[in-house]
């Protein structure tokens, strides 16, 4: 990391929350869309929750915004480890199956943090990583909370006897 590992750890974490917000608000929109309103609902919880994750860290670090990110900065994969992957989105898909995208979002974001904690990294990057893992874990134990309380799809959840037309 750069001269201040501390404020590029932050920035990064930053980042991750901020895509996961957009990701979970474009997933809204999407379901929206094909009138999948309780999911769609879910994912706009999943949205806001986020974004509170990311304004305690603009607030604990004292920024405006978000500040330039290091130039070495970049994800292992394609996308943030908090990240559902765009293409894991289906029409009529239940909450049972948004929650599933949660959970592993979530507990890709642990593993990352916990990595970082395992890692090199000067002690108080260490100790933010411990704290966003702990906060990670709660958030997975949470969300086991939820996909308990809700039912699971039935085997041909997906089956549409209407499925949408490409009429062009």
């Amino acid at each position: 990391m750069a001269k201040d590992a501390y404020a590029d750890f932050m920035a990064q974490a930053y980042a991750m929350e901020l895509e996961a917000t957009e990701r979970y608000a474009q997933f809204a929109e999407q379901l929206d869309t094909h009138n999948n309103r309780e999911v769609a609902e879910l994912f706009r919880k999943l949205s806001k929750i986020e974004v509170l994750h990311a304004k305690r860290i603009l607030e604990e670090m004292g920024w405006p915004s978000l500040p330039a990110l290091p130039v070495a900065f970049a994800w292992e994969d394609a996308e943030a480890p908090e990240t559902a992957p765009p293409d894991s989105l289906h029409y009529l898909m239940q909450p049972y199956h948004a929650l599933q995208l949660a959970l592993q979002g979530e507990l890709r974001a642990q593993q990352h943090f916990e990595a970082i904690v395992a890692g090199k990294a000067p002690k108080k990057v260490r100790a933010a990583a411990a704290e966003m893992a702990e906060e990670e874990r709660e958030h997975v134990r949470l969300i086991k909370e939820w996909l308990a309380r809700v039912p699971q799809p039935a085997a041909d959840w997906d089956r549409d006897p209407d499925p949408p037309r490409n009429t062009g």
